[in-house]
């Protein structure tokens, strides 16, 4: 079993890991096996692909790992595919050379070369362009690639973690990922556990980020939740997982007037001056069901004149304001369900 704790603290520490030992991240049984899973990993220079929904924690997972391998005196490289266009993609890993294109004026390395002898983080994975993939590919198999605009072969020394939320085994299956490249990366493979499944972790969370958000305002003493919100809080989803969780948290600090948060806002986009005519349309009858509600209706109706008038069919005609006749054809109609 690894010795692992439950915090950022066990990271090798210089000026480069402060980053990394910022929170409490998890004490549930989920997330303290996914740790124990990362730092069995990171001490092995392979690939490694971190699977995780937005917002649990990839790109920190990443981080981790980085500091807890060999490499962790080298530079970490971090790359957002999703940010990227896919045009920009190859030149940005690869770098180019003066003239390789228009607008280039000089020749400029590549994020494998800057991470060479370190740790480049591939966040969004999936999303790399599957001509790229291949000069990727070579890199994996003999550490060797080509600047844009260049045939001269450059020599790098990467480990690469790869992250994403996407299924990659599909992708591949479509044409959208090359297999052979994924066999490359997946030497390990570490499924990051949503929030949901994290059980006390989100409570733990929460009072950290409260506690953060309150010293950021200059407010004296650590919040407290009441008990309304602690039950939102362990009863929702938290499809934005970790993220989200932090963003509701700080925005109901920094709102709140006391010690004590009362009110928790999970949905920021809830337009209050929509309230009103939401409500008006909640309020519309669905046409269609037309005869079932005016049989409501009538029964309701009925029931309550004849209680007012105990039981005398002429006072709840009075009542009603229907001729006795008319009231008898109704009660006849609904005489089963009205009684009498």
């Amino acid at each position: 079993m690894v010795n692992i704790t439950t915090r950022w603290y066990d990271t090798p520490m210089n000026e480069n890991t402060r980053q990394v030992n910022q929170a409490p991240l998890g004490e549930s049984e989920a997330f303290i096996n996914f740790q124990e899973q990362l730092s069995l990993v990171a001490k092995i220079n392979r690939s490694v692909l971190i699977v995780g929904e937005r917002g649990s924690g990839k790109e920190i997972a990443a981080t981790r790992l980085h500091y807890l391998s060999h490499r962790w005196q080298s530079s970490l490289v971090t790359v957002n595919c999703a940010a990227l266009p896919p045009s920009l993609i190859e030149t940005e890993l690869f770098g180019h050379e003066s003239g390789a294109f228009t607008g280039a004026n000089k020749a400029r390395k590549g994020r494998f070369e800057e991470a060479d002898k370190g740790t480049l983080f591939l966040d969004e994975i999936g999303l790399i362009p599957i001509e790229v993939q291949e000069k990727i590919l070579r890199v994996v198999e003999y550490g060797t690639f080509e600047r844009v605009g260049s045939s001269l072969s450059h020599e790098v020394d990467v480990r690469i973690i790869g992250a994403t939320n996407a299924d990659l085994p599909q992708l591949c299956r479509i044409g959208k990922f090359k297999e052979d490249l994924l066999d490359r990366l997946s030497f390990e493979v570490l499924f990051l556990p949503p929030l949901r499944d994290r059980g006390e972790d989100i409570l733990l969370l929460a009072h950290y980020f409260a506690s953060k958000m309150a010293l950021e305002c200059g407010f004296e003493g650590n919040p407290r939740f009441s008990q309304s919100v602690l039950k939102k809080l362990t009863t929702y989803s938290w499809p934005g997982n970790v993220r989200e969780l932090k963003n509701v948290v700080e925005r109901a600090v920094y709102r709140g007037e006391s010690a004590i948060i009362e009110k928790i806002i999970i949905d920021p986009f809830s337009n209050p001056f929509a309230k009103r005519e939401e409500k008006k349309e909640a309020s519309l009858p669905t046409l269609s069901n037309y005869e079932e509600a005016k049989k409501e209706l009538d029964i309701s109706y009925l029931s309550q004149a004849l209680k007012s008038s105990d039981g005398s069919q002429k006072g709840a005609a009075d009542l009603l304001g229907l001729s006795y006749d008319q009231f008898r054809g109704l009660f006849r109609k609904y005489k089963d369900i009205v009684g009498q």
